[in-house]
């Protein structure tokens, strides 16, 4: 039987087998736009949540613990399953539990509850993001890392949004505003039951992927032991990355408030500073990335930002937010680069490799910051930023990347 072409998420219609499919990557782009701004929510939350119930530092950190580790622990075991059987409508499934989540957060009276809330998110995240990426890959035609570019941005801007959100709505209303923010849930799951109907079509036109340890194996450009090498190596250099940007996404309100007196709406002003250079850093990164290779992309990234993360303990308050956003525009210019590397390392295994490295590479994130915050109990949030400022000196361990791949679109 024929298939027909299917309805985009935007309304318009595109043959389920053609190349490049902007309406299906721009809803893509959109729902991780909500679902990462829901997730932004819960972190530029904290300040009040921590006035709220008088939560210390170390408890702030288990917040993103239980938000981050579900999400890892979950990422790539659902990539793993989706690659030997596709689900095309577990993308809007996924958001009912970051619906619950919110509500949950919104109405929470102990700190228990908090973590519960947090770990509901996460398993929303879980869901979302290896399945996405797969379907923003199966969308792109030939032009990969533009797809990932477009889909990441999308969720770097929702990033963005969570400190405006908290600063001029959470704040001001309280914790039950959190509450309102369940309608974006409500709103991605039916713009991603749309794209589930068009990548059921496109599954019936290509055939669903054949799983098996000898079927991914066989797809392995590098072999098996350099392609273990080399994901080694990329989730070391996405660790330090993520250990260090998770360092200011969960504290950076913090420090700002207790090193330069300023108010918590300002203190998160700031923070949304932070996210665009991170939104900017996406964008660029991938554009580059395709110009120039992957890897100088990776070595630019992780390195580049070392000098500004050593001097951003030591500087006034206007110089620390250029400073940030610097590190942030730098180091996030090269995620897309490094998950695109990664999916033609291993093009048999897409959804668990996005699973990985969303996930994964996060949680560890996730743990550092648990490991920060009760460190800074001890010792305070400005000791902290001097010790983490060296971690972007991990990207050293690019030079063990294999030479020769990576290059321009591939």
């Amino acid at each position: 039987m024929a298939v027909r072409p299917a309805a985009t998420a935007t309304g318009a219609t595109v043959p389920a087998a053609a190349g490049f499919q902007l309406p299906i990557i721009l809803a893509l782009s959109t729902c991780h736009l909500l679902n990462d701004m829901m997730q932004s929510l819960l972190t530029a939350s904290y300040p009040v949540l921590q006035q709220a119930h008088g939560l210390s530092y170390t408890q702030v950190g288990l917040i993103t613990l239980a938000f981050q580790f579900t999400a890892s622990l979950l990422q790539p075991l659902v990539g793993t399953v989706t690659d030997r059987r596709p689900m095309p409508y577990s993308l809007s499934a996924g958001m009912g539990s970051t619906f619950c989540g919110l509500l949950l957060l919104a109405h929470a009276t102990t700190f228990p509850l908090i973590l519960l809330a947090a770990a509901m998110i996460g398993i929303g995240s879980s869901v979302f993001h290896p399945e996405a990426s797969r379907v923003a890959r199966s969308a792109a035609g030939s032009r990969y890392g533009l797809a990932q570019s477009v889909f990441q941005v999308g969720g770097n801007s929702g990033q963005a949004l969570g400190p405006l959100l908290a600063a001029f709505v959470v704040l001001p209303y309280g914790q039950g505003s959190v509450a309102w923010f369940s309608v974006a849930a409500l709103v991605a799951a039916t713009i991603l039951a749309r794209v589930g109907v068009w990548y059921a079509h496109r599954i019936a036109v290509k055939g669903a992927p054949r799983g098996g340890r000898a079927a991914s194996e066989r797809f392995l450009p590098l072999g098996r032991r350099r392609t273990q090498v080399a994901i080694a190596v990329l989730v070391v250099l996405l660790l330090s990355k993520n250990f260090y940007m998770a360092s200011l996404g969960s504290f950076f309100t913090f420090y700002l408030i207790t090193e330069f007196g300023v108010s918590v709406q300002t203190a998160q002003l700031f923070l949304f500073g932070y996210m665009v250079g991170i939104v900017i850093g996406v964008l660029a990164g991938g554009a580059i990335g395709d110009r120039v290779g992957r890897i100088p992309v990776i070595w630019f990234s992780i390195l580049g930002a070392a000098p500004f993360a050593l001097l951003l303990p030591h500087v006034g308050l206007t110089a620390t937010l250029l400073l940030a956003m610097l590190i942030g525009v730098i180091m996030a210019s090269a995620f897309s680069a490094i998950l695109v590397y990664a999916q033609d390392l291993m093009p048999g295994r897409v959804g668990m490799v996005a699973g990985l490295f969303f996930g994964f590479s996060f949680g560890l994130g996730a743990v550092g910051a648990a490991a920060l915050g009760a460190i800074a109990d001890v010792i305070g949030i400005a000791r902290v930023y001097q010790i983490v400022a060296f971690l972007p000196l991990l990207g050293l361990f690019t030079v063990f990347l294999p030479k020769g791949f990576g290059g321009p679109r591939g």
